[in-house]
């Protein structure tokens, strides 16, 4: 269980955060001096340098995002510069991508974020390039929503790149892409002209991935763990029925692989934001923005309890919490994580994502006048803390990687084990690197006493 520090303030961890941008920016560096677009995305690290992974296209708007962030967080504009060419030169193939699950992970971290900073008055106004994102963004938006698969229910999902059958938790992030799309005024438009509200499809696959994905200990099954997460849910594509949970990239299907985890615990929590900035009327045909905002709470505060009582004291977790290994390792949920330990690896990626996650719900709660949101704001801070230890913030030259011992795809055995160790660590991927990056811009904001960073940005 997470040691929570309840007296950790976001004002002290800023001279952590200033050695967490110089090695930022040093990372970047590195990549940009090695990386050819012919090598197609970088995904993860082999021994310090960076390597492409072809199975979906979906890492490459974290790269670009990174120099964005790191510009936002030092004023450095030769980051800028770099995010935004490199956002204009390669990301459109990413902006009309039929095919993914992850069009807010490449398009509203890049093309999102470029606007962000022009509506928040940081780079200047410049309508043609505003258009030009808006235009992106919209087009993102309706590309992601047009993925659908209807349930038996009548709600619907955003399917996978598995298929029509297959709703990943992962894309309860990707929602970004039609928050920003609706924010916008877009919508997509079908067969006979049909148009399809992509706020409609933002709540249908939101309740829909709560509903399926999330456990509530409310006896769905044997394994029905409050807080617990299926990384897949799979349907029947003749009637819309669900089938089961699987997991890709998890252990089995009755564990909680806590990436998969991670990105439930930050998605809810930023859509509940994005609720907040629309007009309460808009809600209306969904029950009102009283259920919607339950439905989204629940989901977030039962994965949040889940990740504090199951992680190691550190807030650093293995990566998937029913791995077999574990039981080798005794309770080690009552000490920091060994990320060099001879059983299973850990992931730090999965605890950036998290951490912002309970940040986000922590101060979403307070707000509210919830007393119980100061426990998951301090969990954060927490988690946050550890990350920028020298134990997972990488200072070495020659390795292009920010955050240290994160893994991919553990039941494929993709990630690189050093010489000598019998499990992946010491290696970094970017969706980790990134969120770490945003986690960091996140807490110095709120440090400094600046306007919250949200992936919206200003709405006016």
């Amino acid at each position: 269980m997470i040691e929570v520090d309840h007296l950790l303030t976001p004002a002290d961890l800023l001279p952590d955060l200033a050695r967490l941008w110089q090695a930022s920016g040093r990372c970047i560096d590195e990549l940009e001096s090695s990386w050819k677009p012919a090598d197609g995305s970088p995904v993860f690290t082999i021994q310090g340098k960076y390597t492409a992974q072809g199975w979906t296209e979906w890492t490459q708007g974290f790269q670009f995002g990174s120099a964005i962030l790191q510009f936002d967080a030092t004023g450095d504009e030769r980051y800028l510069e770099l995010g935004r060419q490199r956002t204009l030169d390669l990301m459109a193939p990413h902006v009309s991508h039929i095919g993914v699950h992850d069009h807010g992970f490449n398009n509203v971290s890049t093309y999102g974020a470029l606007r962000r900073l022009m509506k928040e008055g940081r780079i200047p106004f410049n309508a043609g390039e505003l258009a030009c994102y808006d235009l992106a963004l919209k087009t993102s938006g309706a590309c992601q929503a047009a993925r659908w698969s209807t349930t038996h229910e009548g709600d619907g999902y955003i399917y996978s790149f598995n298929g029509p059958h297959s709703l990943f938790c992962d894309t309860i992030r990707s929602l970004r892409s039609l928050a920003v799309g609706h924010l916008l005024g877009h919508r997509l438009m079908g067969e006979n002209d049909v148009p399809f509200s992509l706020l409609d499809r933002l709540i249908q696959h939101a309740r829909t991935t709560a509903r399926y994905n999330v456990f509530y200990g409310e006896g769905r099954d044997i394994y029905d763990v409050r807080g617990r997460v299926a990384h897949e849910s799979v349907f029947n594509c003749n009637d819309g029925r669900y089938r089961c949970p699987n997991s890709q990239q998890g252990y089995c299907p009755f564990t909680t692989w806590t990436r998969g985890a991670a990105w439930i615990i930050a998605g809810y929590p930023e859509q509940l934001e994005f609720l907040q900035v629309l007009d309460s009327n808009e809600l209306k045909p969904f029950g009102g923005i009283v259920e919607v905002e339950d439905l989204m709470l629940k989901a977030a505060r039962a994965t949040c309890d889940y990740y504090i009582s199951e992680t190691p004291a550190d807030g650093i977790p293995y990566w998937d919490t029913g791995a077999p290994g574990l039981v080798h390792l005794g309770d080690y949920r009552s000490r920091p994580a060994d990320p060099f330990n001879e059983y299973e690896p850990v992931d730090s990626s999965a605890a950036a994502i998290a951490a912002q996650g309970l940040i986000r719900l922590g101060r979403y709660l307070t707000a509210r006048g919830d007393h119980g949101g100061e426990e998951y704001f301090q969990a954060g801070l927490t988690v946050l803390r550890t990350l920028l230890s020298d134990t997972y913030l990488n200072h070495k030259a020659g390795h292009q990687g920010l955050l240290l011992h994160s893994v991919y795809h553990r039941p494929r055995g993709w990630d690189y084990i050093p010489p000598g160790s019998k499990v992946p660590n010491g290696e970094a991927c970017m969706w980790g690197d990134y969120h770490l990056r945003e986690l960091g811009l996140l807490v110095q904001r709120l440090a400094k006493n600046e306007p919250d960073y949200t992936f919206f940005g200003p709405v006016q």
